[in-house]
C-alpha cells in the first residue's frame, strides 16, 4: 500500500503526520460524563467498531497511533487492524507515573517506571511520551528544567524505545530544549480557540516553530468544539512540515472525513467531502 498521507521522522522512525487519537475511542471526551459513558458503552466495548476506525486510517497511510498502549481493548484492536491491513502500526504511548510530595527531592519510583516500561516494550511500543499528569508536575520554573526527566529518558532508551515529552504547560518544550533533554518529539495542545491551552495561541505557535524537534499537536478540534473544517484548516496551515496532528474519531466515516480534509488543506485543494444537509441550505445550492 502506498503512503497516501505525508510523513515525518521522529528519532529516525518514519511516522505519519496525521496521528490517530484515541480519546474518542476510549471515552475521554472532555465534554461530559454522559458523553464518556456513551463512548465506552457504544464504541469502546465493541472491538469491531474500534477496528473499523483504525483500518480506515491505516489504509490511507495514517499508521501512527497515540494512547496508552497496554490497555487490552486498544492493543487487541491494533493487532487485528495490523492483521487485516498487512501493515504494522507505529505506537506512541503516554504512560503515567506517580508523583508524590517526596518526588522533587527523592525522584520517581524507579521500580514502577521499570515495570511500566517493560510492559510497554512487550506490547511493541515505539515512542514513549510520559503523560503530562507526571511531567507537568515536574516542570520547575525556577531552574527552567524538568526534574528527573533525564532518568526517564535513559530508561526508555535502554529498552530500545524513543523518548518524547508530553506536556500541557507550554514552557516544557522551551525548558527541554534549553537543557538539551534527550527527547525526539514533544506533545503540545494546539487549536484555534485556545481550548485547554495555558497561554495565547500565537505564543504557542511561536514555541512550536522554535522547537528543536518535531511537535505532535493534540486537540486540534478542541474536543469537538471546533468543526473539522475550521480546526484542521488552522493547524495544517500554521504548523511546520515536520510537525504532526493527532485527531480522533468515533466512526470510520468521521476518520475518512478528517483524512480527506487534511489532505485537501495540505495539497491546497478543495476536499472531496459531502457537506451536511439542512433545509436552510436549499436557497444557496446551485440548481
Amino acid at each position: 500500500m502506498s503512503d497516501l498521507f505525508p510523513r515525518t521522522t521522529v528519532g529516525g522512525l518514519s511516522v505519519s503526520r496525521l496521528v490517530i487519537g484515541t480519546n474518542w475511542l476510549l471515552g475521554w471526551s472532555h465534554t461530559s460524563k454522559a458523553k464518556d459513558d456513551y463512548i465506552r458503552t457504544e464504541i469502546t466495548a465493541h472491538r469491531a467498531k474500534l477496528v473499523a476506525v483504525l483500518e480506515t486510517y491505516v489504509r490511507a497511510g495514517v499508521d501512527t497511533i497515540i494512547g496508552f498502549m497496554p490497555i487490552p481493548v486498544l492493543n487487541e484492536a491494533i493487532l487485528e487492524t495490523e492483521q487485516r491491513t498487512g501493515r504494522k502500526m507505529i505506537r506512541i504511548s503516554t504512560p503515567g507515573f506517580a508523583v508524590t510530595p517526596d518526588t522533587p527531592a527523592k525522584g520517581l519510583d524507579l521500580g514502577e517506571i521499570a515495570r511500566t516500561l517493560d510492559t510497554e516494550a512487550a506490547v511493541g511500543t515505539h515512542i514513549i511520551m510520559p503523560h503530562q499528569s507526571a511531567t507537568d508536575a515536574l516542570i520547575d520554573r525556577c531552574t527552567r528544567k524538568i526534574r528527573h526527566m533525564d532518568t526517564l529518558c535513559r530508561l526508555i532508551r535502554e529498552r530500545k524505545m524513543i523518548p518524547g515529552l508530553s506536556v500541557h504547560l507550554p514552557e516544557g518544550i522551551v525548558y527541554a530544549d534549553e537543557s538539551k533533554l534527550d527527547v525526539e518529539t514533544y506533545i503540545s495542545i494546539y487549536n484555534a480557540v485556545g481550548f485547554l491551552m495555558q497561554i495565547e495561541v500565537d505564543w504557542v505557535h511561536r514555541i512550536i516553530h522554535g522547537a528543536a524537534k518535531p511537535v505532535l499537536t493534540i486537540k486540534p478540534l478542541a474536543a469537538g468544539r471546533l468543526p473539522p473544517f475550521q480546526g484542521l484548516a488552522f493547524v495544517w496551515s500554521t504548523l511546520r512540515p515536520q510537525d504532526m496532528v493527532a485527531v480522533g474519531a468515533m466512526t470510520a466515516a468521521e476518520a475518512a472525513e478528517c483524512i480527506e480534509l487534511s489532505l485537501g488543506f495540505l495539497q491546497n485543494r478543495t476536499a472531496d467531502v459531502q457537506l451536511q444537509e439542512t433545509r436552510s441550505k436549499k436557497s444557496v445550492k446551485a440548481k
